[in-house]
């Protein structure tokens, strides 16, 4: 009896409107026409999280290919375990067991520090996801702005080092060097932009509006149908060139306003897909602790790792939200992994 196929996308989000109907498990496998315990499965997993990965024996590295690995990571700090292994010639050997070994020769760290959350936070994460736990996200269009700075975000850069060896230092500037604020926007399967802010606007409220008009309404919206613009829902975060009064009303007079613009809780960049979008193209413009000469080059970077962005890729994140949404409530308004 061959393997059952795994939930497509469109099935998690009609199993996450049903149960926000008041669906039982088991009326929700007669109308997917799916066993019951498919189903139940995908809501466990969906409030429980990820579980943990069994361990797997590792693969055998001969004696040879480590030397090998400890020479590649000693000439090639701050990389990642795939580009070390990729420059050895090793294929076929899966992260952890490419992590494991490193970590008998090299270190790396890595630190990550949130906002905490207050209960009123808390409290406002979970209203947002009751009253969007309906909606269907591949109509939402999700937007966000991204600075990139010449040399990276400041301690960002991390990768293997060999035990004894010194990280290397980068390029110091005595001005600093400035950086380019990009906006772009994703929705179902397809990038909208980027877009480069002008070198020294600050965006506030009129000039935020300008953008937009400049950008995404004059270069994407104004082709799409009407019946597409009927349905998209826009969503941005809650700076104050985005929720001031002026913003609200210039965005109602486009047509985007009540339903068509999505109100967002506080301190909760964990809910918006993109920023896993920005993750994806700072490591790659990044990548082995790069830094760039001029505003221009990184704007190029930017511009080429966003094109190597699929499709497929952009709709894994857009698909995510139904399990964003029942994560925030699992965990009562608390950040979730992204």
């Amino acid at each position: 009896m061959g393997q059952k196929k795994d939930l497509t996308g469109s099935e998690k989000s009609k199993i996450v409107r049903y149960l926000a109907e008041g669906c039982s498990s088991l009326k929700i496998a007669k109308l997917l026409k799916r066993g019951h315990r498919t189903i139940k499965r995908f809501i466990q997993n969906s409030q429980q999280g990820r579980k943990k990965r069994v361990e797997k024996p590792r693969r055998k590295i001969t004696a040879h290919e480590l030397r090998k690995v400890k020479r590649a990571a000693a000439k090639m700090p701050l990389a990642t375990s795939l580009a070390i292994f990729q420059s050895c010639n090793i294929t076929g050997v899966p992260k952890s067991t490419r992590c494991a070994i490193l970590r008998d020769m090299a270190k790396v760290r890595k630190a990550e520090r949130r906002p905490p959350l207050n209960k009123t936070h808390k409290l406002k994460r979970q209203d947002w996801a009751k009253k969007y736990l309906k909606t269907d996200f591949s109509k939402v269009l999700w937007t966000d702005e991204m600075r990139v700075s010449l040399d990276g975000p400041d301690g960002w850069a991390r990768g293997w080092i060999g035990k004894g060896q010194r990280a290397p230092v980068p390029l110091r500037r005595q001005q600093g060097g400035g950086g380019v604020l990009v906006w772009a926007g994703i929705i179902k399967d397809e990038l909208v932009g980027p877009f480069r802010v002008e070198d020294g606007v600050k965006l506030n409220s009129q000039s935020y509006c300008q953008f937009l008009e400049d950008t995404f309404f004059k270069q994407w919206y104004r082709k799409k149908s009407a019946s597409f613009k009927k349905n998209m829902i826009f969503m941005q975060d809650n700076a104050p060139s985005h929720a001031s009064k002026y913003s609200t009303a210039w965005l109602a007079r486009k047509g985007i306003k009540e339903d068509k613009l999505m109100t967002w809780p506080p301190c909760s960049p964990d809910l918006n897909p993109i920023e896993n979008l920005w993750s994806i193209i700072k490591c790659e413009i990044y990548k082995e602790g790069k830094q760039y000469t001029s505003l221009n080059s990184v704007w190029e970077a930017v511009v080429a790792a966003a094109r190597n962005v699929d499709g497929e890729q952009i709709k894994t994140l857009t698909e995510s939200m139904d399990g964003r949404l029942l994560s925030v409530l699992a965990k009562k308004g608390g950040y979730i992994g992204r």
